[in-house]
């Protein structure tokens, strides 16, 4: 443990001094050398796909799923995507050292405010390499070190990436250990990385629900997290039908299994015999399987009851919960106490009652007859994201550069002192 504690210990010094060097680096610097890491993950494609060979191998006789398998593989497209995003981070706006906010001070101080790297960040995934590639172009571009600790499942993968980014990048002039990849599989190794006060800035945990509660219930630093992806959609009395419809079928079946797509849907009770029957002919069609309140069976006679538990449940899959509601202040309650202030939606042609459901909604994202399947940077304009945060403080909703900053204020003066 006392070895463990040591080396993690100078994991992060290694990390602060590269933060204090990357701090520096110019946007066209920044731009060269995500380039060339983009180049050298080219050029030797064929040991990451080696090394992943390895982790896939093992996975097979561990018994690990087809779907943890499909998530681990690096295929040749998959590569593609990584260098691509790479490229397409280099192409964003920088955000660091860009001016929020100037003004002046009656003394003739002038005060700005100004964007810059959090410092050193940790993150800690499962199962899917790629995001080796994708964590470290976000981290860098903004000028932030980056601890890397992916799951044991791919270390081979991960090890590889690690190693071809920061050697690539040093061809032009990335500081040494701007990329670093926790070693270990040892669980153990999490706890010490999340506890490096004054050395790591900020945990971003990605994976499930367990390794999330874990990372949070260990750490000492602050942690950017979301728990699970309950989203709703809320159909009020003043829908369009066909509109409504096409936008809960989008929200559940498009991609069920992600953490933005609808696990509940709320029915005011004034449309629900007009909007259910053919709704539930939709999901059929797509395969769901839907549970409802007694007022959801007695419109949707093949529905299964739900539960309390199917309330607070994220199925990540091709099943329903519905209720039926009497009004939009019931909707709103059924959110926030079911809810996991993700992303929610309300289909309405109402504007009182679309204005009362974004203000009463306590979400990060909060949609007007949209499907909640936006919740994503790329959808938002933002040209990538580290995640998506169900916090309130620092980030919340999906989070791009400007998320992976901070601020701080300079004051220029011309010899003023404080009477």
């Amino acid at each position: 443990m006392t070895n463990l504690h040591e080396e993690m210990v100078q994991l992060g010094d290694r990390a602060v001094q590269a933060a204090r060097e990357l701090s520096s680096l110019t946007t066209r610097k920044k731009n060269a050398i995500l380039e060339a890491m983009a180049q050298q993950l080219d050029v030797r494609r064929g040991e990451v796909q080696r090394e992943n060979a390895k982790d896939l191998q093992a996975g097979r006789e561990a018994g690990l799923s087809a779907a943890l398998l499909d998530r681990l593989e690096l295929t040749e497209a998959r590569i593609d995507s990584m260098i691509k995003g790479l490229r397409d981070v280099a192409v964003l706006k920088d955000p660091v050292g860009a001016k929020i906010t100037r003004w002046m001070r009656p003394n003739g101080l002038e005060i700005l405010k100004v964007r810059v790297p959090i410092g050193v960040i940790a993150i800690i995934y499962e199962s899917r390499p790629n995001v080796t590639a994708d964590a470290t172009a976000l981290c860098f571009k903004t000028s932030n070190a980056v601890i890397l600790r992916g799951g044991r499942e791919a270390m081979h993968s991960n090890r590889i990436i690690a190693e071809i980014l920061q050697t690539g990048g040093e061809k032009k002039g990335l500081p040494p250990d701007s990329i670093q990849l926790v070693q270990t599989t040892d669980r153990e190794a999490v706890r010490e990385l999340v506890q490096l006060v004054g050395r790591v800035d900020l945990a971003i945990p990605r994976g499930g629900e367990g390794l999330i509660q874990a990372v949070t219930e260990m750490a000492r630093v602050p942690v950017i997290k979301h728990y699970k992806g309950i989203c709703h959609t809320f159909i009020d009395a003043e829908a369009d039908l066909d509109m409504a419809i096409a936008i809960a079928v989008n929200a559940k079946c498009q991609r069920p299994g992600v953490c933005n797509a609808m696990e509940t849907l709320l029915v005011h009770q004034d449309i629900a015999p007009a909007v259910l029957p053919p709704l539930a002919e939709r999901m059929r069609e797509q395969g769901v399987e839907l549970r409802g309140d007694e007022a959801t069976r007695a419109l949707i006679a093949d529905a299964k009851p739900a539960t309390e538990e199917d309330w607070h449940e994220e199925y990540l899959d091709l099943i329903l919960a519905i209720r039926v509601v009497p009004d939009v202040d019931a909707a709103i309650e059924h959110i926030n106490t079911y809810g996991s202030q993700h992303s929610d939606a309300i289909v309405s042609n109402n504007a009182n009652h679309q204005k009362r459901f974004t203000q009463r909604v306590d979400s990060s994202t909060v949609y007007i007859n949209a499907s909640t399947r936006f919740t994503d940077g790329a959808e938002f304009g933002m040209g990538a994201e580290i995640g998506i945060s169900t916090d309130k403080l620092h980030a919340r909703g999906p989070m791009g550069l400007e998320e992976l900053t901070t601020y701080k204020y300079v004051i220029s003066g011309e010899g003023q002192i404080r009477e």
